[in-house]
């Protein structure tokens, strides 16, 4: 994400929210978390809509979301953990929840 930003101000190119969140959800589908989770209905885990509203207006929720998508956990949405995500990167997976805070 650093990198994008860097970019995007070294060369004066503006993205818009819609194609950035365009890019949570492509990334989204390329590292499996598709598999379970949806954007709308439980699927193994919440719905992304859920988690958004869950979410929402709390203070460094993507750092804090981030660490929970590659760490993994349980406990908040019920007893079936979220694995860890190793094939993650924490740019990615700040990229990933930034898109589902746009789901509200």
């Amino acid at each position: 994400m650093k990198a994008l930003i860097a970019f995007t101000v070294a060369t004066g190119l503006v993205f818009s929210a819609s194609a950035f969140a365009a890019g949570g959800e492509d990334l989204a589908k390329a590292k499996n978390c598709m598999t379970c989770h949806k954007v709308e209905g439980k699927l193994i885990g919440p719905a992304y809509k859920e988690v958004a509203a869950k979410y929402a207006g709390q203070k460094d929720v993507v750092a804090g979301l981030s660490e929970k998508v590659l760490k993994g956990g349980t406990g908040v949405w019920g007893q079936v953990p979220m694995t860890p995500n190793p094939q993650v990167s924490l740019d990615e997976a700040k990229t990933i929840v930034t898109w589902i805070m746009t789901l509200k």
